[in-house]
């Protein structure tokens, strides 16, 4: 007698039909959410926040899939964009970034404006995770309907700022946002790149906190368009009112910007909601006169050639990391480095000059 084998078995051990059944409706919804681009594209036009929120996960994407459609979506936004006043937010951690942009961000909604906010969240460099905070500290900012936010990781980006935030910037203006805060980690590194994609830098500061006339803090001292002094409310009302004056004397040293804009000192409790009206007063006084003077266009025209020239050098730099032959002679050239075989300087144009004939 023939023993059967329960390979060669057809009753009994295929999966019921039902089963069948509940896998195919699943993955048939599955693609029914994965909209094209154009239809994407057309609900972001129509300020629908979810559809915003789904671009700006493509834009994040590394998979070449979605960075295809990013481009494509990033293309038909493109006619819609630079219709917003771009805030820049820095300041060190504990100084209240996000007490502030939820007090600010809430007194322009409420005025009729339409506010994203674009949180950025330290990015640990040993796990790579990242909190992502920002919707739970801004509990009342985010349920209104004028507001969007959105918390990116930093990833490795120059001065805390998420790497995609130029192209989300796009997305939102096209959603008809015309208010944009850009919120940086503010740790001490440069904040160069945030300020290359705004139209006002704002720097949030405390007092009595030791850095009001600081040389290291020279550089961001000389990008900020005003510098506001936060928690300026009870007992730290009068300190406040010394640091006001110690930075109006110490901003009188530094040179007139290009946009002839006097940089002011202004107090604020965004705890207690004070002084807000004052900030955004000061904001739309500066937006008159650089818009009066030209500065606005021609600062905005500089910054998309900086960007032009940035996601070059980010172009070439991946290609030459991600080609096979440079995988291959990059860990050959550190463990060199290691034994002292050779420099720096001789490794690092072994490898160009390899790169350069491949």
């Amino acid at each position: 007698m023939t023993k059967e084998s329960a390979l060669n078995k057809s009753e009994g051990t295929r999966p019921s039909s039902g089963v069948n059944a509940d896998l195919a409706k699943k993955i048939r919804a599955r693609r029914k959410q994965e909209i094209s681009t154009e239809t994407l594209f057309q609900k972001i036009k129509a300020g629908d926040k979810t559809a915003l929120s789904q671009g700006i996960t493509l834009i994040e994407s590394h998979t070449a899939q979605a960075q295809q459609k990013a481009a494509e979506l990033i293309e038909k936004c493109l006619p819609f964009a630079n219709r917003s006043f771009r805030i820049g937010i820095t300041g060190v951690p504990g100084v209240g970034k996000s007490t502030f942009i939820e007090a600010f961000g809430g007194h322009l909604a409420d005025a009729g404006k339409k506010v994203a906010v674009l949180a950025v969240d330290p990015t640990s460099t040993v796990s790579r995770g990242s909190i992502l905070g920002d919707k739970t500290r801004m509990e009342t900012l985010v349920n209104h309907e004028n507001a969007f936010i959105r918390p990116s990781p930093s990833g490795d980006s120059l001065g805390g700022v998420a790497k995609k935030t130029r192209e989300t910037i796009i997305l939102c203006e096209a959603a008809g946002f015309d208010t944009l805060l850009i919120e940086t980690v503010g740790v001490g590194q440069s904040e160069t790149t945030v300020h290359s994609m705004t139209d006002f830098f704002l720097l949030l500061k405390l007092a009595g906190a030791g850095d009001e006339l600081q040389g290291i803090k020279r550089g961001i001292m000389e990008m900020a368009d005003a510098i506001v002094i936060n928690k300026a409310d009870g007992e730290n009302l009068k300190p406040a009112r010394q640091a006001r004056s110690e930075f109006r004397r110490a901003l009188h040293l530094y040179p007139a910007k290009d946009s002839q804009w006097q940089p002011k000192v202004l107090l604020c409790s965004a705890l207690k909601k004070t002084g807000i009206e004052e900030v955004w007063d000061l904001m739309k006084e500066f937006e008159e006169l650089v818009k009066e003077n030209g500065y606005f266009n021609s600062n905005r025209q500089a910054q998309n050639k900086f960007w032009m020239l940035q996601t070059i050098d980010e172009h070439l730099r991946n290609r030459f990391y991600r080609h096979p032959e440079i995988k291959k002679l990059l860990p050959e050239q550190l463990k060199a480095l290691e034994k002292n075989e050779t420099t720096p300087f001789e490794a690092a144009a072994h490898l160009l000059e390899k790169y350069r004939s491949l």
